[in-house]
C-alpha cells in the first residue's frame, strides 16, 4: 500500500477552479452555446430538407470533382443510397451535421495553430505536449466540465468532438510547413516576399496535401466520437448505436455502426482525393 502521508489530490483545486469559470463566466458560456446551438438546428434543418436525390446527387458531383472517376463515385453514392434504403437517412443527415460543425471548428482552430506553431518553436514546445494530453485523456474526463458548462445536447458533443479530433490537423499543418524545401524558401525570399506572402503564396500550397491529411485525420476522429456524443444527447447514428447496445438489438446495433462506416469511408476518400496533387487525380 502508497504512504497515505506521501499522496495528495488536484480534485479539490480543479473543482474550485471550474466553479469559479461557471459563476463568473456563465453568461459567456451560455451565449456561445446558443450560437453554437443555431448554427447546428439550422444546418440539420438543411440537410433534412434537403430532398434525398438531391443531396446524392450533390455528394456524386463532389466525390466526381474530387476523384475524376466514375466508378468511386457511383460507389460512394450506392453506399448512401442503401444507408437510406434501411430508413437510416434522417440519422445519417444528423450525424452529417454534426460532424460538419465540428470539423469546421477544428480547421478553425487547427490550421491557424499548426501555422504558428510552425513558426514558433516555442510555441510548439508547448503545445505538442497539450495535443498529446487531448489525444489520450479518456473523452469521459473532458465531458465532465463541458457538460457543467454547456448542459445536455448537441453543443457539449460539438466540444468534445472538437477536443478530440483538432490535434491531428494541428500537428499535420506544423509538419506540412516546417517541410517545405528551405531552397525554395530562399529563393521567395531573394525575391523580396514578405511573410504574408510567403505563407499564401508558396507555403500553404506547397503544404497543402499535409494539411489535407489532417483534415482527413480530423474527419475520422470526430466520426468516431458520435456514439460516445449520442450519450450525452447528440442523437443521429450513434443513438441507434447506443440502444442497440442497452437492448442488445444486435441488428440495429449493426445497421447505424455500417451506415457510420458508410459515411467515413465517403469522406475519407473524397478528402484522400483533394489532399492528392491534381496531376494525380483520376490514375
Amino acid at each position: 500500500m502508497f504512504p497515505e502521508n506521501l499522496t495528495f489530490s488536484i480534485a479539490d483545486w480543479v473543482n474550485t477552479w471550474v466553479d469559479a469559470l461557471v459563476t463568473n463566466y456563465g453568461d459567456v458560456f451560455r451565449h456561445i452555446s446558443d450560437s453554437l446551438l443555431w448554427a447546428i438546428v439550422n444546418l440539420e434543418g438543411l440537410l433534412r430538407a434537403t430532398p434525398w436525390w438531391l443531396m446524392l446527387a450533390l455528394v456524386g458531383a463532389v466525390a466526381w470533382h474530387a476523384t475524376r472517376r466514375w466508378l468511386p463515385t457511383l460507389v460512394m453514392v450506392g453506399l448512401l443510397f442503401l444507408v437510406g434504403a434501411v430508413g437510416l437517412w434522417d440519422k445519417l443527415m444528423q450525424t452529417l451535421a454534426l460532424m460538419l460543425v465540428a470539423t469546421l471548428i477544428s480547421v478553425l482552430i487547427g490550421i491557424p495553430l499548426g501555422v504558428l506553431a510552425a513558426r514558433s518553436n516555442r510555441l510548439r514546445a508547448v503545445l505538442m505536449p497539450l495535443l498529446d494530453v487531448m489525444q489520450t485523456m479518456p473523452s469521459f474526463v473532458y465531458l465532465i466540465p463541458v457538460l457543467m458548462l454547456f448542459g445536455l445536447g448537441k453543443v457539449p458533443a460539438i466540444f468534445a468532438t472538437v477536443i478530440y479530433a483538432a490535434p491531428p490537423l494541428i500537428r499535420l499543418t506544423d509538419l506540412g510547413i516546417r517541410q517545405v524545401d528551405r531552397e525554395v524558401m530562399e529563393a521567395i525570399n531573394a525575391f523580396g516576399a514578405n511573410r504574408w506572402q510567403q505563407l499564401f503564396g508558396v507555403q500553404l500550397p506547397l503544404a497543402l496535401p499535409s494539411i489535407m491529411a489532417g483534415v482527413n485525420q480530423t474527419t475520422m476522429m470526430a466520426l468516431s466520437m458520435v456514439v460516445i456524443a449520442s450519450m450525452i444527447g447528440a442523437r443521429g447514428l450513434g443513438e441507434d448505436v447506443l440502444i442497440g447496445i442497452q437492448t442488445l438489438n444486435v441488428g440495429r446495433g449493426l445497421e447505424a455502426g455500417l451506415a457510420i462506416v458508410v459515411l467515413a469511408v465517403v469522406i475519407d476518400r473524397i478528402t484522400q482525393a483533394y489532399g492528392r496533387p491534381r496531376h494525380e487525380v483520376g490514375k
